[in-house]
């Protein structure tokens, strides 16, 4: 009679056992690899399958560590010196090419570009609809933006009106409603270019109470009814940051220091003229 075999098989556990350690180095290579993840890489993974997901980013997209805004790159202030004046000298040229100084004014300081825009370049009377000759400009505006985009701390956008009579202020509503409206229809305009940072654009409306001229006349309420573009470059030297960072500062408290002397000195150079224009009228 012919013996039977013993069995071969008695070690095949061994197989088992070499699938399962290879599976857990491939786990652990896994969570390693995970682990060492470029952040901003896993940042934008997380938020291209839910762009609402809460990173550990403040709502302006730069990363703050210790009250300081770690997503400045490796600029210099001289590079955004020469940005800022890139973009007065592109938009000052497109400004006289196409005949618009009639209807644009841009003057330059130290660190900033300041666009004025009368009523009648964006909106019709009244109204807060964006005009399609408005919107060719801002497609120019928002060019010249782009190429400068890294070196841009902030862009206001500002929006006035006139006072309709004299000696009667207008309906504070109306008021109100039709500069904000104004300023923030531009602003979404251009935050829709995607040129920076929407943390960085900010819309705001005066009303009829940071006027240029007189409203005796029609020309003088014209001069009044604008729209201007503030336009500011990072300060590098700065103890207080740029205006994000100076913003999660001022909202904690942080630095009462600063948040009372911003108080006194925020837009000083740029507004000193026109507010003293503003407190006469008021008074008179």
């Amino acid at each position: 009679m012919k013996k039977k075999r013993g069995g071969s098989g008695g070690a095949n556990w061994m197989d088992t056992y070499g699938d399962m350690v290879t599976l857990l180095l491939c786990f652990f290579v896994m969570l390693y690899s995970m682990s060492t993840m470029d952040k901003e890489k896993w940042i934008a993974l997380v938020e291209s399958f839910n762009p609402n997901a809460i990173t550990e980013q403040n709502p302006g997209g730069h990363e703050v560590t210790n009250g300081e805004d770690t997503g400045v790159n490796t600029l210099t202030q001289q590079q955004v010196d020469a940005d800022i004046e890139a973009l007065y000298q592109a938009m000052q040229q497109y400004i006289q090419e196409e005949n618009l100084t009639a209807q644009i004014s841009i003057t330059k300081g130290s660190g900033y570009v300041f666009v004025t825009f009368d009523d009648t370049v964006f909106f019709d009377g009244d109204s807060y609809v964006l005009r399609e000759e408005g919107k060719q400009i801002l497609d120019q505006v928002a060019a010249s933006i782009a190429d400068v985009s890294s070196s841009i701390d902030e862009i206001r956008v500002l929006g006035h009106t006139a006072q309709a009579r004299l000696n009667e202020p207008n309906r504070v509503e109306q008021d109100r409603f039709l500069a904000s409206n104004r300023a923030t229809v531009v602003t979404v305009y251009l935050q829709e270019k995607n040129i920076i940072d929407p943390a960085r654009l900010v819309s705001i409306g005066y009303g009829q109470w940071r006027p240029v001229s007189d409203n005796q006349s029609n020309d003088s309420r014209a001069q009044n009814r604008r729209v201007e573009l503030m336009v500011t470059g990072l300060d590098l030297d700065s103890d207080a940051g740029d205006h994000i960072t100076q913003y999660y500062t001022m909202r904690s408290g942080e630095d009462t220091a600063w948040t009372d002397n911003s108080a006194e000195s925020f837009g000083q150079e740029l507004e000193g003229s026109t507010q003293t224009q503003a407190d006469s009228y008021q008074e008179g």
